[in-house]
């Protein structure tokens, strides 16, 4: 199941991914380019983040960016479903 949790600017907001596992964890992904250009996906808060974490550094991204776009994954395995590299 995904959802969409913020909706921002169709035409430059950043997307965030929130993958929701099994556990109660979290994983957020962030899209950035490496040196040589190609897209990935980091993991800002590490692995694993619980509720409170992951909603603090969203509340810091959207006063930051109030154009981005947040959403959810829930699988209880944790996997995002992306094509770029998760680093």
């Amino acid at each position: 199941m995904a959802a969409v949790l913020r909706k921002g600017a169709e035409e430059s907001g950043a997307v965030f991914l929130q993958i929701r596992r099994g556990d109660g964890t979290y994983m957020v992904l962030d899209q950035a380019r490496r040196g040589d250009g190609d897209l990935v996906w980091v993991k800002p808060l590490g692995d694993a983040a619980d509720d409170e974490k992951v909603r603090a550094y969203f509340e810091k991204q959207v006063r930051f960016d109030p154009d981005i776009w947040i959403l959810e994954i829930d699988d209880r395995e944790g996997r995002a479903f992306v094509d770029e590299p998760i680093v």
